[in-house]
């Protein structure tokens, strides 16, 4: 299964996890080996005999530089492939033909950059990459590696590392990378936590990066699927590039097509030597589990690691913005609008108060969806989302057009509700209305051992687990003039960004009227997943429909309803393929 769905799935989860848990407060115990490695141990007995367990790499896209670009995620493919021990029949030879297809790729390497690259820049070939524009020689390295790979296929485990956990009760087990950390992640059964210290402390001492450059067509076809094949996959990364000026935030996690095709073995080997060392690393421990056991498990195992010099710190910082910028988009999608700002880091001062504002917008209740929606009946949803990475943040008013409207219209709908902001004081009662829902929201996030896991580690990486006591007090305190403030300081004409999306002449419009019953937040990523679907083969359907009935199984309640409409919506398409072969 490719891991475009379990991504798209685990970009919900965040966008759900991002409301902070505090009024309980949570003190896991921090653990630190010799090596520098760092540990969060929370044991609690809600889920008896079960341990959600993962660790994080304080590594993504923003540690890349140009040349590079997506090496992150290209790791999170890597770090599944095995060790010497784990994944092969015969680790001499996997290790005999690893080398030669590296000694194959680099001399087409070579010729790629060098001949293909002067071929079109005089005009000759439209893109250096593609193989319908080898030469001789190329066609002959691709035959020979070809012949290669399928001898390394021949003694591969395929999947073993997922099928040791999974056969002793591993459930779970996936991965994410975003612009700032790496994340690894499994629920294992209590009496499995030794397996899990040598699991992960033997991939991180001795993984052999297999299948190396196959597992680079397998991102390909990733970005494919996730950014080129969906309505607005192509023109988000054109904006993302714009609004970024300077910062490495401006590439795609998924990297630059070019990238993917050109870093080298010892590129990536000399990438992870630095990030991947336990210097860098925070390993997370949230279930059932006694707290002197399990440290003596860690020790026995994670202080094998050697510590390596810490990695270089990211510099180059967003410049401020100093014009509007504006981007128009044609493309088969409803009309839309997005109107972005430059915000915060992570940890910020005014990050609550933003959080606070977003929360007064938001919703079912909240001033957009009874503004636009219900009352103008000029969208069918309407949110703002505050973005804090480690080095900036973003603040974006997003929004879909209903009937005849126009983006302009919500872009204008949208800045008479920024003027309520800047100008006229939150009613007290507003205020304390969103105070009270994030009192609420905390008890959810505190329930469920994996989505602690996953808080804990997250926070820790940006800047500090403690964010899930400190944050929730943090927006209690915002007061009406704290938001004004914020709203007049951050949300200058000058510094907006607006991406208007129209529809292309010819193309149909979809309904929203199915997707009304989900947040909004939710469904951006289920029309992703759905646009997807018209590309895939029924073979792909398959796979992608097995995922969903066993995510249905484990995922957290307020997933089921979009698991099981995704389900329809696959079942459909099959059904569709198979009558057409009829």
């Amino acid at each position: 299964m490719t891991r475009v769905l379990r991504g798209s799935f685990l970009a919900l989860a965040l966008v759900l996890l991002a409301l902070p848990a505090g009024a309980q407060q949570v003190e896991p115990e921090v653990f630190v080996l010799e090596n520098g490695m760092e540990f969060l141990l929370l044991p609690r007995d809600d889920q008896p005999n079960s341990i959600a367990a993962g660790w994080v790499a304080k590594v993504g896209s923003v540690n890349e530089r140009p040349g590079i670009t997506g090496i992150s995620h290209f790791f999170e493919h890597m770090m599944f492939k095995g060790t010497t021990k784990i994944g092969t029949q015969d680790p001499v030879r996997d290790a005999e033909l690893t080398a030669e297809q590296n000694r194959i790729r680099g001399k087409l390497r070579d010729l790629h950059l060098g001949e293909q690259y002067d071929r079109w820049k005089r005009g000759d070939i439209a893109d250096p990459w593609d193989a319908a524009n080898d030469t001789d020689e190329m066609k002959a390295l691709r035959a020979e590696l070809r012949q290669v790979q399928e001898q390394q296929k021949a003694i591969t485990k395929k999947n073993e590392f997922d099928e040791v956990y999974t056969q002793l009760g591993g459930s779970q087990m996936n991965a994410f990378t975003s612009h700032d950390l790496t994340f690894y992640f499994i629920t294992v059964p209590s009496n499995k936590f030794e397996l899990w210290c040598w699991m992960e402390s033997d991939r991180l001492a001795d993984s052999v990066f297999r299948e190396f450059f196959e597992e680079r067509d397998v991102v390909h076809e990733e970005r494919r699927m996730r950014t080129e094949s969906t309505p607005t996959g192509i023109y988000q990364e054109q904006f993302d590039a714009i609004f970024w000026q300077s910062s490495p935030y401006s590439w795609p996690v998924i990297g630059w097509p070019t990238d993917l095709n050109s870093y080298t073995r010892e590129q990536a080997e000399e990438y992870y030597e630095t990030y991947y060392a336990p210097n860098n690393l925070v390993g997370v421990v949230v279930g059932d589990f006694e707290a002197e056991a399990a440290k003596k498990s860690i020790q026995d195992y994670f202080a094998r690691l050697e510590k390596r010099a810490p990695p270089p710190p990211v510099v180059t910082l967003e410049q401020p913005q100093l014009a509007e910028t504006r981007m128009k988009v044609e493309c088969d999608c409803p009309p839309q609008v997005e109107v972005r700002y430059p915000s915060v880091p992570f940890g910020h001062r005014d990050e609550a108060v933003l959080e606070v504002m977003a929360e007064i917008l938001n919703g079912r209740t909240g001033r957009l969806y009874k503004d636009l929606v219900e009352e103008k009946k000029i969208a069918t949803s309407a949110f703002v989302r505050q973005d804090s990475r480690k080095y900036g943040g973003a603040f974006s008013f997003e929004a879909e057009c209903q009937g005849e409207a126009t983006p302009e219209m919500l872009e204008t709908a949208w800045l008479a509700q920024l003027a309520k902001l800047q100008s006229e004081p939150v009613g007290e009662q507003e205020l304390q209305k969103v105070k009270n829902q994030v009192l609420a929201n905390t008890f959810r996030q505190l329930e469920s051992n994996f989505n602690l896991l996953l808080q804990l580690g997250y926070y820790e990486a940006l800047g500090g687990w403690e964010y899930i006591n400190e944050h929730p007090k943090a927006m209690a305190a915002i007061s009406a003039e704290d938001i004004i403030r914020v709203a007049n300081e951050r949300f200058a004409p000058e510094k907006r960004s607006v991406a208007l999306y129209f529809r292309k002449g010819g193309s149909a419009a979809p309904s929203d009227d199915e997707l009304a019953r989900f947040p909004e937040e939710t469904r951006g990523m289920l029309k992703q997943v759905i646009g997807m679907i018209p590309q895939m083969e029924a073979a792909e359907l398959q796979e992608m429909l097995a995922e969903l009935e066993g995510q249905r199984e484990r995922a957290p309640e307020q997933f089921q309803e979009a698991i099981v409409f995704l389900v329809a919506k696959v079942r459909d398409r099959i059904a569709e393929i198979e009558g057409e072969k009829k």
